[in-house]
């Protein structure tokens, strides 16, 4: 018989093994590890200084020191570093992006759906924040070529100054994902329009109505499904 199961090389108790405690708590470990998987980050090639116990990270290209040879690995912080490999269908949380990556057999990926060539489809979301001057301000915020757009939602997040509203949308477009928005901080919404395809990179834009910005910031946080070949 192997000595650890054939998916999660959980180790396994021997007849008649002494300390049979310290294999145990290896398996739990591991177990623990592997379950609602979620990891701190996946973009480091080298060891934090100070992790903490229970820190997973998934291993980044080029690792070093004590994560050299766990490229997309986990690496589990507990009193030493430990390991482990995916297997194809796997799913990861990162904290840091919040996004959910899946491995497919090779590399991970962000991915709703793969296909066995390799094709996806995903579902992203992204944001960035506009500081607001003028008639208008435009996002570094962009729609992806050849994706379909959901949605975009904004946020007032410092009051706006000079204009008595705005509008969110795009270039010819101005108020594509909502028109006469709120300028005092913490007024919202959510700009959903019909699934669109887009053909080429499409920045958004945040354009005043009743005079020009003289001052705010607004979020915009954009959603879309995006593919791969």
């Amino acid at each position: 018989m192997s000595e650890t199961t054939p998916l999660l090389a959980l180790p396994l108790l021997a007849a008649a093994q002494a300390q049979k405690h310290v294999t145990h708590n290896e398996a739990l470990l591991r177990l623990d590890a592997a379950v609602q998987l979620a990891v701190l980050d996946r973009t480091r090639a080298l060891p934090p200084a100070a992790p903490l116990p229970g820190d997973r990270h998934l291993v980044a290209s080029g690792a070093g020191d004590a994560f050299a040879g766990h490229e997309g690995e986990i690496a589990l912080y507990d009193s030493g570093w430990h390991f482990l490999a995916p297997r194809a269908g796997w799913r990861a949380y990162v904290v840091a992006e919040g996004v959910t990556l899946l491995f497919d057999g090779s590399v991970w990926r962000e991915a709703l759906v793969l296909a066995p060539s390799g094709a996806a489809a995903t579902l992203r979301v992204a944001e960035a924040e506009v500081n607001l001057a003028g008639a208008f301000a435009v996002s570094t915020l962009v729609i992806p070529s050849r994706a379909i757009c959901l949605a975009v939602a904004s946020r007032t997040v410092a009051a706006v100054t000079g204009a008595t509203s705005y509008e969110v949308g795009i270039s010819g477009e101005t108020a594509k994902f909502g028109g006469l928005l709120g300028i005092a901080a913490g007024a919202g919404n959510i700009g959903v329009i019909g699934p669109q395809a887009f053909y080429a990179d499409t920045p958004l834009r945040v354009t005043a109505l009743g005079g020009s910005f003289t001052g705010g910031r607004v979020r915009l946080v954009l959603s879309y499904l995006a593919f791969t070949l």
